[in-house]
């Protein structure tokens, strides 16, 4: 299943930079791919759901690496969401970030929350990309892993109702950049920090 040309160029670059993940984080990342890795020696599905206050920015960053991380390492019956604990719009910023990556995004209506349908290859089906809670019906109810994403989800979710583990796997927002002349290259920074982290993670799932 080939990925979009500029997506795997992009994944390469990215996955030369391990090295700059720092220790403590490889841990995390490394637990956070022992649960994978035992779920697939169970023969389970895996269902992750990223959750950031308003699952407008790095949420959906991570959803969206984190699944293309496992279709470039051929993991199976990974299913990726996002969520948060209230619902906003998918930012505009974060979207052309995504977009510089080499990911094409289809914007499907006009509202204050549309839906983007997040491409990575001609042959997989699109990532469903719109803000909702993290229990909103499009997401798993159970049976789930809970990463968080930002420290203030962190705090306001102490307990993930439904989720089996958690993992709080954070990020500074680039939020904070908005207005500003570092904006793009901002949110580009925090778009390729949380690609270079998924895909440490999965290369360290194991597939028997």
């Amino acid at each position: 299943m080939p990925l979009i040309i500029k997506i795997e160029t992009k994944i390469e670059e990215l996955s030369n930079d391990f090295d700059l993940i720092p220790d403590i984080r490889k841990e995390l990342l490394i637990n956070f791919a022992e649960y994978i890795s035992t779920k697939i020696g169970e023969d389970k599905e895996v269902n992750l759901t990223f959750i950031c206050t308003h699952n407008s920015r790095r949420s959906h960053m991570s959803q969206i690496w984190a699944q293309v991380a496992a279709e470039h390492f051929l993991i199976p019956n990974i299913h990726c969401y996002s969520g948060g604990t209230e619902a906003t719009a998918f930012n505009l910023r974060a979207v052309r970030a995504i977009m510089d990556a080499g990911f094409k995004i289809e914007q499907k209506d006009e509202s204050d929350n549309p839906i983007y349908l997040v491409n990575y290859s001609d042959d997989k089906e699109s990532i469903k990309c719109f803000s909702k809670v993290y229990s909103d019906s499009f997401n798993p109810q159970s049976d789930f892993a809970a990463i968080v994403t930002c420290s203030d989800a962190d705090k306001n979710c102490p307990i993930v109702l439904g989720a089996e583990v958690r993992f709080p796997i954070k990020y500074n927002d680039p939020k904070e950049y908005d207005g500003t002349e570092l904006e793009e290259e901002k949110y580009i920074d925090r778009s390729e920090q949380i690609g270079i982290e998924m895909l440490f993670a999965f290369s360290k799932v194991r597939v028997v």
